[in-house]
Parts: C-alpha cells; structure tokens; sequence
C-alpha cells in the first residue's frame, strides 16, 4: 500500500566495498549498509534484461509505442529492471546470505527512463536469531531499502534474509513481519500513470481465473544478471559458497521470468506498480525448467484501465518455488 515517503535513517556504516561480511551477529539494529554503486540506466540495459529473461513489456520493446502514449520523448525502462537494479545494491548486506527468504511492501513509485541515474540505501530495520542448522547459527536481517533518481525516491520496499553467525547466536529477538497484507486497490491509483491506454491491447481475465502459461522456461544466464545488477551475494557466484554444492540463483532472476511469463499472457500490461509480496519457496539453480501459472485475484477499473492484483506461482516438477504478488496495471 503506498506509504508516506521516509528517507532511510542515517546510521554508521561499517562493511566498505571489499570487505566479505556481515555475518549476522555483526550486523546493528538501524546501521546504514554502505551503498554500492549508483547506475545510470540505458537502452543496452533493457536489451540485457529481455535477453535474460524474454520479456515482452510492449511499452519498453517498442519506443515509438511509448512515446505516443506517453507523450514524452524518452525511453521506458522495464518495470522490472528497477527492481533487479535496486535488489542488486542492496546487497553489501547479504554478501554471505544463505538464502533471501521474501519481498515485502514494494512500491515502484514511478517509472524510469533511460539516463536516470539510480542509487539505492538499505537500513537494518531488525535482527531476529534463527533456529540453527547443524552446527551453524543463524539469523534474519531485516532491511528497509529505498532506491532515489536524483533525490526522488522511485522504489521503496522491505526484504528479509537469512545470514550465518561467525560463532555464537547474539541473541537478537526483533519481532520480524510476514509478507504484507493486501491492501485495497483503491489506494494504488496515484501511482497509476495517465498515459493514453488504448494504444494497449486489451486482454479478458474474470476474478478468479487461473490461467498457466504454455510457453515453460528454463534458468539460464543466472550469474551474467547477478554480476550486471552489482549482487554481491557468493551463493550466486561460487558454488562452493552454497549449501547445496551448486550456485543458487538469485531469487529475483525468479521472478523475472515470472514476470516475462506474465507479459506473454497480458499483453496490455502498462506497468508494475507493487508487489504484496515475493516469497522464495524452494532453491532454484541454472537449468532448471520452470513453469508459470497466474490468477488473477482482484481488479480495480479506473479510466481507460484497470488495476490488477495478481497471485503468480513458479513450479518445479509441480513444487512451487517461488510465489509473487504483484499489482499491475493494465487495459
């Protein structure tokens, strides 16, 4: 649900570019994460993405497109690609993660254009001990991230990790949220953006409806987007950082292809504005094939569009591995 804008509170900040931590019981309640680099967007970056993922997003593929229903004379970047960016800098955090266990909250205020430099700062906003695995102790960071062009805030969001302890749980014992409760549509209208929508084509879903996508995919190219989006995280990069013996691909990668799922079967998709949540339900590595289904759970109509909350799920050999919320909108 779009919040009162906040500005990350200011904290010290201890783990620099080249150091190999935090683990979790070097993280503090409030510490400011020292950022990564900022990234100025361009159109190689879009063709990147889609490479990567094969999304469809008619308004990025199609300049022309875009410029007649917005009536500006830039270039869009992908909704998504926001995210991969933002998650991307976040991630001097999560260096030794174990695993990102869900998104929560996420707002993309605005869209992006090419050009626009994007910087993004994370904040501990808890720390909770985890039960331990065998003989190592471990705990979930709860981190507050806002990405800015400029100074204005264009995404802000909450993701919770699990970090490993260099020796002895600290004890930490933070009341950490749970994915975030739906909010009513209604309150998504002022992101919607007032562009022309009957360009779009227009695409029939009744509540309620479940539809799979035909088109399976498989994982590929996983450490290429970690390296692009700065994701600093060894599990997807070194296999011997991974509990399984294999890399594991980021989460957002995931979601991603659910997302390029999402745009095959709702062409007329303007934009993402949120996303209720985005949870990781099991490990997903490079090769894997995985399959899309979508359920369309609630709709808003408001001028030329409608705003749609879906519920998206990716499977594995019929095990779900990740489930996504997303709010959209749409023709």
């Amino acid at each position: 649900m779009p919040r009162q804008n906040r500005r990350v509170a200011a904290g010290r900040s201890r783990f620099l570019f080249m150091d190999y931590g935090p683990f979790f019981n070097e993280l503090s309640k409030d510490e400011e994460i020292a950022p990564l680099p900022a990234l100025t967007l361009s159109d190689a970056d879009n063709t990147f993405y889609r490479a990567v993922t094969g999304d469809q997003h008619l308004l990025t593929a199609d300049r022309g497109l875009y410029k007649r229903a917005s009536g500006s004379s830039g270039t869009l970047i992908n909704p998504g690609l926001i995210m991969q960016v933002s998650i991307g800098q976040t991630t001097n955090a999560t260096r030794k993660a174990i695993a990102n266990l869900y998104y929560r909250s996420v707002e993309i205020l605005r869209p992006a254009e090419v050009g626009e430099t994007l910087s993004t700062s994370t904040v501990v906003l808890g720390l909770c001990d985890a039960s331990p695995k065998v003989d190592l102790n471990r705990g979930k960071v709860w981190l507050g991230i806002e990405t800015r062009s400029g100074e204005e805030i264009i995404a802000r969001y909450e993701r919770v990790a699990l970090l490993p302890c260099a020796g002895d749980a600290p004890g930490h014992s933070d009341e950490i949220p749970g994915p975030t409760d739906p909010a009513s549509l209604d309150s998504w209208k002022s992101l919607a953006p007032s562009w022309d929508l009957s360009l779009l084509p227009k695409t029939a879903w009744e509540v309620g409806e479940e539809r799979g996508d035909p088109l399976a995919d498989h994982v590929d190219l996983a450490p290429a987007l970690a390296r692009f989006t700065f994701n600093q995280a060894a599990i997807h990069r070194d296999f011997e950082a991974s509990s399984f013996g294999e890399r594991l691909v980021y989460g957002g990668h995931t979601q991603g292809l659910a997302q390029a799922s999402l745009t095959r079967l709702l062409p007329g998709l303007v934009t993402v504005m949120g996303w209720d949540g985005c949870d990781h339900l099991g490990p997903v590595f490079e090769g894997d094939r995985l399959s899309f289904h979508h359920t369309l759970k609630e709709e808003l109509s408001f001028n030329e569009g409608r705003i749609l909350r879906f519920e998206t799920r990716a499977t594995r050999d019929n095990e779900d591995v990740l489930l996504w919320t997303p709010i959209v909108v749409t023709t």
